[in-house]
């Protein structure tokens, strides 16, 4: 049984700089020493605040940007020394869903030639292309006037299942979606989310899901990742992860999930003050600044990521006094 990940990632770090005044530049730490694997048929979540660098990883992983340092590997070959037919291969099977689908769609394309893009690059016949959109469209529940059609004739709800149809129309292996349903009404969500849910038995995908909803991916993962200012702090099975959490990060975005728990639960006091920039992260534990439980230590030393049942990660000092 071959236990190679089919995508995974080691010690990535990606820096931006940022112009600052009288032309000076601050350098922007967007990931710090990244590791996470996605396995074959596996649905992996990627949570945190706004700022916490899951966009950024999202396209690391997507081949769409270059780590400063680490490695990306698709079947356990790192992307930097793969052949260039392997290259071909990879950006094929790798798709991506972006959280604004208006934004990626040529406004002056129509949707039956966008979604078709795929097809021809891959030298399928006209015929059998037109024959492929229109199963596309449907399974994604797109009506099949809309070949004909520009992205701006669509609401925000279709263009999102347009964005599907384009990325699946490459048969992926991998589906990486950067906060799919982000900006779409609660009803429209659920409706993605069930065509995702749908497309990855029907397609056999491996997915990767961005979104600051926990809700949203305790529904749809097997595991989920928590970032924080540009690192893993925690991760593990979904069900686990909400059931008995083990980073005080975790725990506070959990707290802030209105109806979550019962009132009966002890409270958890929510997350003290803003986000850090990541152009000064913080010495020693990177979320001692807005820890309740922080102390000298978490100030000093950067926590190592110590493994528990089940798979379950956790880089933080206390976790073991705090959560047991």
């Amino acid at each position: 049984m071959n236990n190679t990940p089919l995508l995974s990632a080691v010690d990535l770090l990606k820096t931006f700089r940022v112009s600052g005044q009288n032309h000076s530049s601050r350098t922007l730490t967007a990931l710090d020493l990244v590791t996470l694997h996605l396995s074959a048929g596996e649905t992996l979540g990627i949570a945190g605040e706004s700022g916490c660098g899951k966009s950024t990883l999202a396209k690391v992983m997507a081949g769409l940007l270059v780590p400063d340092a680490g490695s990306v590997l698709y079947n356990g070959t790192l992307l930097s020394q793969l052949e260039q037919n392997d290259k071909i291969t990879f950006r094929r099977k790798t798709q991506m869903i972006f959280q604004d689908p208006f934004s990626s769609l040529n406004p002056r394309m129509r949707i039956g030639d966008s979604i078709s893009e795929p097809l021809k690059i891959a030298g399928i016949p006209s015929l059998q292309q037109r024959e492929e959109v229109s199963r596309i469209m449907a399974a994604v529940g797109l009506p099949g006037d809309a070949v004909n059609r520009f992205p701006d004739e669509f609401s925000g709800g279709q263009r999102q299942r347009i964005g599907i149809a384009r990325a699946l129309a490459a048969y992926p292996d991998i589906l990486i979606a950067d906060e799919p349903v982000s900006s779409l009404d609660i009803s429209i969500q659920a409706q993605i989310i069930n065509i995702l849910l749908q497309m990855k038995i029907e397609f056999k995908l491996s997915m990767m899901i961005v979104s600051h909803n926990l809700l949203v991916l305790r529904h749809i993962c097997d595991r989920i990742i928590i970032m924080y200012l540009g690192a893993v702090v925690e991760c593990g099975p979904a069900s686990e992860l909400f059931n008995r959490c083990r980073h005080p990060y975790t725990e506070a975005l959990l707290a802030s999930i209105p109806g979550l728990n019962p009132a009966s639960t002890p409270k958890v006091e929510l997350l003290r003050d803003d986000l850090p920039s990541a152009l000064s992260i913080p010495p020693g534990c990177r979320f001692h600044t807005r820890c309740r439980h922080a102390v000298e230590l978490c100030r000093r030393e950067v926590p190592k990521t110590i493994e528990y049942a089940s798979g379950h990660t956790a880089a933080c000092h206390l976790s073991g006094s705090l959560y047991g």
